[in-house]
């Protein structure tokens, strides 16, 4: 889950606790191109106050004109929106799209006070609805579970944020770690080195002066983390790796050219990390942009990030090592045309 759908539950917990009711809004299918994806949550007071976003607005309002007119509803159930064409442009939902939400009706704060102690613990949860029996529970779960809709029953999963870890704390590590904060990221940066660390200015962020594979094992990568190492240091970059090619992260990667990749690799295999988990080393990072500048390079590895994220199959992907490669094969192949 994002920031912002955690302020949603904190915020509908903190109303209910002084003596609102609300309902809770929840994204559940989308048609078509949709301002929200599946998971969204929305909180509605019973005075007409809100928190959260389901789409651009309209719906909102609409929920809002609800509320007012027919008061509080009885029972949690299911409504769909822009389910014509007409509806679908009276409420500004784009290019068609529609969606489902099942809309909640909130009285105490119980369930919610243990999703967020769940949370604050680091665990995942999922929280199931059965809009037949009414009957809601709460357990942990895995990163495997997502949000669905099925049968009538409603299973919204509730997770930590997504985390980076960045080992380095240079030009590239701070622009790096604004985009992903800005793409909700909680960012940790580790950097031992003062010369570099003195000067870290990224609100938001974690800054760490340990040493990389000491904040690696503390932090304990799982599913929902990506290590990015981006010092060219082999003594900072390489215990990172190695600690982070042992766990469950999503995505592992290193800065450097091809061939510094190449002897990166050999390294890790001599210090008893397996072919299978070098192989899961994504170097050099990011995409094959053209990219030259820190900044562009930024961007080309916040792309694999966000692609890696989003189960993006590989073969869609471009990365710098598979295009420079291509590259190379067509330079040479010209160069023979030519003699």
């Amino acid at each position: 889950m994002d920031s912002q759908d955690l302020a949603v539950l904190t915020q509908a917990r903190d109303w209910l606790n002084s003596g609102h009711q609300l309902l809770l809004v929840t994204v559940v299918k989308t048609w078509g191109s949709s301002p929200r994806p599946v998971g969204a949550l929305l909180a509605l007071r019973d005075d007409g106050r809100a928190t959260g976003s389901i789409s651009g607005g309209c719906i909102e309002d609409d929920l809002m004109y609800r509320l007012r007119k027919q008061g509080m509803p009885t029972k949690a159930e299911l409504v769909t929106y822009g389910a014509t064409a007409d509806e679908a442009r009276r409420l500004g939902l784009p290019c068609g799209g529609s969606m489902q939400l099942v809309i909640e009706p909130m009285h105490h704060a119980s369930d919610l006070e243990d999703i967020l102690y769940l949370l604050n613990q680091g665990k995942l949860v999922a929280r199931s609805l059965n809009l037949d029996t009414q009957i809601t529970s709460i357990v942990e779960t895995t990163s495997e579970q997502s949000t669905t809709f099925k049968d009538n029953i409603l299973i919204s999963v509730y997770g930590p944020r997504y985390r980076l870890i960045l080992i380095g704390a240079g030009q590239l590590s701070q622009l790096l770690a604004n985009i992903a904060l800005s793409l909700d990221f909680a960012v940790t940066v580790c950097d031992p080195r003062e010369e570099y660390a003195d000067l870290w200015q990224v609100p938001g962020s974690v800054l760490r002066r340990d040493m990389p594979d000491d904040v690696v094992i503390e932090m304990q990568p799982d599913q929902r983390t990506a290590v990015i190492t981006l010092t060219h240091d082999p003594k900072l970059d390489d215990l990172a790796l190695m600690e982070a090619l042992r766990s469950p992260a999503f995505y592992v990667a290193a800065l450097g050219s091809r061939s510094n990749n190449r002897e990166r690799r050999k390294r890790l295999l001599a210090f008893d990390v397996t072919p299978d988990q070098v192989a899961n080393l994504r170097g050099p990072a990011g995409l094959f942009i053209g990219s030259k500048t820190p900044s562009e390079i930024a961007v080309s590895i916040a792309a694999e990030l966000i692609a890696v994220k989003n189960g993006v199959e590989a073969t869609r992907l471009f990365n710098v090592n598979d295009a420079k490669a291509v590259l190379d094969i067509a330079e040479d192949t010209l160069s023979s045309c030519r003699t």
